[in-house]
């Protein structure tokens, strides 16, 4: 295999030893398992699974990242083999601890048109994989190849006499309470076109909650960092009056200081949700950024589930130099574009075979129109079968259609 550069073997030798130093001891442990006396319960959990992915792109021949091509559209053909390892130890009735290990081996166009021109595919890799700590390793190929790992998930949790609960170590800080797009969810950002991330980002940071009673906690979470740029640190409350759950949080988020609410609750039969964040920037240069979500959905007797959503995201654009799917990504900047109207539909065709449509629609300049067709298809208890369509449309001098992908999936759960 190939570095790109004598960092990159630096960093990554690193990493690996960073690695193996803290799951060594799970290495040692887990074997014991498999010998354990079945008259015994294990304290140990174990989960996983294993999926392939294969994405088939039809790109505008300007878009692509090799500069020269004959044909107005491109073809690119990606591949991916993801692996998810899921433990977790119940060191008493009070503390567990979990960590999950992410292996990704991706081979195909995207891996050789980055590495070619002289570009590093494993670094944008690592930009989302990693927090305070470098707990990713990688090796990569002019061949179009990559091999990526990484510490997903570490981390401590405490409870006691279901008042209180800390978690220290990698998690997800779960802030969001709507359906579709999170303003609330400060720590972790995700993008909901990335849909082979179910587990979505998280934080190397600490999160303390108190419990007060019905629907009722407080929550203080603080992120580490390394510049003062990234700090994050707030405090939640929740609380329900009604027939309503309604939260409020204020903190710091980037050198911005930042308030927010979300509420969930019933419209009639169907649900109502909403989030809004307000960020206020320390810096004079800078300018305030409003961000607002409300979301409803309802299920019918039928099964058909629909759902419907609105953002404003003032950090968006009207214009048409959008981009949904290489754009900056934060809770100050959820998707590109400032008005968005989201539906979805999905309806089970029968007890194995279920059907989803989501679409969005951007007004302005660009009318960007975004459509996600999907297909699930249980082939067994532990395998499934998954088929996607992303297309992107957009207004540049005429009205067509930038980026058409495909994906097949197939995953096998253990």
């Amino acid at each position: 295999m190939h570095y790109s550069s004598n960092t990159n073997k630096k960093r990554t030798k690193s990493t690996i030893q960073e690695i193996l130093f803290f799951l060594f001891p799970l290495f040692l442990i887990f074997p014991g398992l498999l010998l354990a006396q079945e008259n015994e319960p294990s304290k140990w959990q174990f989960q996983g699974y294993l999926k392939y992915l294969n994405a088939s792109t039809f790109i505008q021949s300007e878009l692509s990242p090799v500069p020269i091509f004959p044909s107005e559209k491109v073809l690119i053909n990606d591949n991916l083999l993801h692996n998810r390892l899921k433990f977790k130890y119940f060191a008493s009735d009070q503390l567990t601890f979990h960590a999950e290990i992410r292996n990704r081996l991706f081979w195909g166009d995207q891996v050789r048109f980055t590495l070619l021109p002289g570009g590093d595919f494993l670094e944008g890799i690592d930009l989302g994989s990693d927090d305070f700590f470098d707990w990713s390793a990688g090796t990569q190929s002019n061949n179009g190849y990559a091999l990526h790992t990484t510490l997903d998930r570490f981390y401590g949790e405490w409870m006691k006499d279901d008042d209180w609960e800390v978690r220290l170590g990698r998690q997800r800080v779960n802030w969001g309470i709507s359906t579709i797009w999170n303003p609330n969810d400060i720590f972790n950002a995700y993008n909901f076109t990335d849909f082979d991330y179910e587990e979505r980002p998280g934080s190397d940071a600490l999160r303390v909650k108190h419990y007060l009673g019905f629907a009722s906690s407080i929550e203080l979470a603080v992120n580490a960092f390394h510049e003062k740029e990234k700090a994050i640190g707030a405090v939640k409350a929740n609380f329900h009056t009604g027939t309503y759950d309604w939260q409020v949080l204020a903190g710091v988020v980037e050198e911005h200081l930042t308030f927010g609410s979300g509420w969930a609750g019933n419209l009639g039969n169907a649900s109502l949700k909403g989030e809004a964040s307000w960020f206020h920037p320390f810096k004079d240069s800078l300018e305030n950024s409003y961000a607002v979500t409300v979301a409803v959905d309802y299920t019918f007797q039928s099964q058909l589930y629909l759902s419907g959503g609105v953002l404003f995201n003032s950090n968006g654009t009207t214009a048409s130099g959008g981009d949904l799917f290489s754009f900056e990504l934060s809770a100050r900047n959820l998707y590109p574009y400032k008005y968005s109207i989201l539906t979805q539909a999905s309806y089970p065709i029968n007890p194995l075979l279920n059907g989803m449509m989501i679409l969005v629609y951007s007004p302005g300049e660009a009318h960007a129109l975004f459509l996600n067709p999907v297909l699930t298809y249980s082939l067994s208890q532990n395998w499934d079968l998954d088929l996607v369509g992303q297309i992107a449309f957009l207004n540049e001098e005429k009205y067509r259609s930038t980026v058409q992908a495909g994906f097949i999936r197939i995953k096998w759960s253990f």
